[in-house]
């Protein structure tokens, strides 16, 4: 277990700076996720830490040691990749001692520590298999196993859950987190799937173009994003044009083409100007429907389509030229919602005011 430190880390292909000056601390033990779209830099971090990239400029430091231009297998750290790269021909249990066998560990000890580890992650009965004989998920943990036997300074784990399908990512997310935390392991995790950061990350670096956006854990990113791109990349939120009127205390009015907002002011909006463009961030789920406005908050309007899926009714409400979007949790009356003269409200600590 041990902290890393990424100082002013810079990596270049050609004249593309796919990172750009990076400064991040992953503390012992925290499960880090690093989330963004394809091409923000992401997976070019991860692999610099492996030492699969040599930085251009900037420092990457293990606890103590700098391991900027140390090799990757000196590093001693745990990658499981997006394909898993098992060996076809090896059974498990060869698949999970290669690494052990290559640091001269005789054979009685690693059979222990491989029935251990395999045990661990439920594999034991399936250690003379073939992966090909293994379901998506099996071969997951073989290669997560394989990762730890070696007991890793970190675990890096790149878009592992990718190609399973829907419920067997939602079981093998609590797994992997099982796992790390039992091990004590400092983690990190990429994915793109907003999701899987936000079901199980202690913290998480959201990425735009090689830097990094903003940095917080799950409910800091969802309830208070403090750039126009957080907000609208983790989960999904009405944005919507806005002008300041009044400031105060943390709040501040904004005036929009469907009437006043009252509500927070994002870390990057701190003092806003009376007149000054912005924009008004509003999750889905935080609008409420009614037949009545109230004092604050409250957008006239109609409601258009209507999807149902069980659990969620996703409304699309027109006001003023725009299209808010509109999910009801549990719904029990959106087959009776009036498709006019309708209101849409919201408490003003579900405002996020951000600054364009």
């Amino acid at each position: 277990m041990t902290d890393i430190r990424i100082k002013n880390l810079t990596k270049r292909f050609d004249s593309v700076a796919a990172l750009d000056g990076i400064d991040l601390h992953i503390s012992s033990g925290e499960l880090f996720f690093l989330l963004g779209p394809s091409g923000c830099g992401k997976t070019t971090l991860l692999r610099s830490i492996a030492g699969f990239y040599t930085p251009n400029e900037g420092r990457i430091i293990f606890g103590k040691n700098d391991v900027t231009n140390v090799q990757p297998h000196k590093r001693k750290v745990g990658m499981v990749f997006q394909n898993y790269a098992l060996w076809p021909h090896m059974t498990v249990f060869q698949n999970v001692s290669f690494g052990l066998e290559n640091n001269g560990i005789s054979r009685a000890k690693i059979k222990n520590l491989v029935h251990e580890i395999l045990a661990k992650v439920k594999l034991d009965q399936y250690a003379n298999r073939k992966p090909n004989e293994l379901s998506g998920g099996q071969q997951q943990r073989v290669a997560l196993a394989r990762a730890l036997v070696v007991h890793p300074r970190c675990l890096l784990l790149d878009e592992p859950l990718s190609n399973l399908d829907a419920q067997l990512r939602n079981d093998m997310r609590c797994e992997i987190r099982n796992i790390c935390k039992e091990h004590k392991l400092t983690t990190i995790y990429v994915t793109h799937d907003q999701k899987e950061a936000l079901s199980i990350a202690d913290r998480i670096a959201v990425f735009s173009k090689g830097k990094i956006d903003q940095i917080g854990t799950p409910v800091q990113l969802y309830k208070f994003p403090s750039t126009r791109f957080t907000a609208g990349f983790v989960g999904e939120t009405n944005l919507i044009d806005g002008v300041i009127v009044r400031v105060g205390a943390g709040e501040a009015i904004a005036r929009t083409k469907v009437g006043n907002f009252r509500g927070i002011l994002s870390a990057g909006a701190r003092d806003p100007r009376p007149g000054e463009k912005v924009y008004i961030s509003v999750r889905p789920e935080c609008f409420k429907l009614s037949d009545f406005p109230i004092l604050e908050n409250s957008v006239g309007g109609s409601v258009g389509n209507i999807t149902y899926f069980g659990e969620v009714a996703h409304y699309e409400f027109e006001s003023g030229g725009i299209v808010l979007r509109i999910s009801e949790i549990n719904p029990s009356h959106f087959a009776n919602v009036r498709h006019r003269g309708m209101y849409a409200t919201v408490s003003r600590e579900d405002v996020v005011i951000l600054r364009s």
